[in-house]
């Protein structure tokens, strides 16, 4: 059986997201600056290795945000054709909740913040 929840409740947990990923966004500039401070730094082998394997992460990281972002827009324009089929009765209804998108912005924060935190110990050796 899938759960079910309201429209409001699904669009306020959007919002949340949204705005944890523009978080994601910002903090992914922020790693990005400080790894080429790192790489301007440091140009052994190994530090070499270490930067490219993390700058790899990081846009990776940028293109899964990415596409949460537009997995959130689609969602929320499933939740307006809700709204539109009876504005009036909205509040009262339940729909099929979200669990994908949920289940991949968990995701994706947890592979993040072990990123952050791997790369903080890199940073640390490096700086």
């Amino acid at each position: 059986m899938k759960t079910k929840e309201s429209v409001y409740t699904q669009h306020e947990e959007n919002t949340e997201w949204s705005n944890k990923l523009d978080f994601y966004k910002d903090e992914v500039r922020i790693l990005t600056g400080r790894l080429k401070e790192i790489a301007s730094k440091n140009t052994s082998a190994e530090a070499m290795v270490e930067t490219e394997r993390f700058q790899n992460q990081l846009m990776i990281q940028e293109n899964a945000i990415n596409e949460i972002f537009h997995l959130i827009k689609n969602n929320e324009k499933i939740l307006e054709k809700e709204v539109d089929k009876n504005p009036i009765a909205v509040d009262h209804r339940k729909i099929i909740y979200h669990t994908k998108e949920k289940d991949i912005i968990v995701s994706f924060e947890k592979n993040f913040n072990q990123l952050r935190s791997d790369f903080n110990r890199f940073a640390a050796k490096w700086m």
